[in-house]
């Protein structure tokens, strides 16, 4: 799990686009915090302390306190939009969340050992089927991402969610079968190079 931050935010009193246009001006960005049966609460944010933290990573999947005007709320990113064309951020959604809250995230899949995969020495390819996968995790042990070990996989290979190691305590929300995570595909050439030659053998036996 990341570490924990924290930001300063105060209330927004008035919201819609103008509101946020000006507030984008003052170097603000509008936010919501909702959940915990509480009503949403719309606040203001640094727009470079924000951004900051989601090009640093783990953004998604990083608890964190909320200072709004005193009162700190612990909270879990669970969406942001960007600027098409200046990648800067326009808008945050924050979920409360308590010790302990069961949350849903997704969380990235990173690969490693691929130097030790015989199928990827050969000159097969990793064909990744998903990139992030989706956890019912608590709050508190969310990781920043899973592991896949490649090692000893060969060509024809495949890694499903049950070979992938999860917290103590974390389900995949897709419950109702083994889903693929990667594969370790052939190369296209060798595949039609095989076919080909196929073909000329058994024009020959043919003959």
């Amino acid at each position: 799990m990341s570490e924990t931050y924290e930001l300063k935010a105060e209330t927004r009193e008035r919201v819609g686009k103008g509101s946020s246009r000006e507030l984008r001006r003052n170097g603000l960005i509008p936010a919501v915090i909702y959940g915990d049966k509480q009503p949403p609460l719309s606040i203001a944010l640094s727009t470079k302390d924000v951004t900051m933290k989601i090009h640093a990573g783990g953004f998604m999947t990083t608890v964190a306190t909320i200072d709004v005007d005193g009162k700190k709320i612990r909270v879990l990113p669970k969406d942001y939009q960007l600027d098409p064309v200046r990648d800067f951020t326009m808008h945050v959604d924050f979920l409360r969340v308590k010790k302990g809250s069961q949350v849903s995230v997704q969380v990235p899949v990173r690969f490693e050992n691929e130097e030790k995969s015989p199928g990827l020495k050969r000159g097969g390819a990793l064909n990744i089927v998903r990139h992030e996968v989706e956890l019912n995790v608590s709050a508190d042990n969310i990781p920043e991402f899973l592991t896949v070990d490649l090692t000893g996989l060969k060509i024809g290979d495949t890694v499903h969610i049950s070979n992938v190691e999860l917290p103590a305590g974390a389900t995949p929300v897709i419950t109702d079968r083994d889903f693929t995570v990667a594969t370790i595909a052939g190369r296209t050439q060798e595949v039609e190079e095989t076919e080909q030659a196929t073909e000329v053998e058994g024009g020959e036996e043919e003959a």
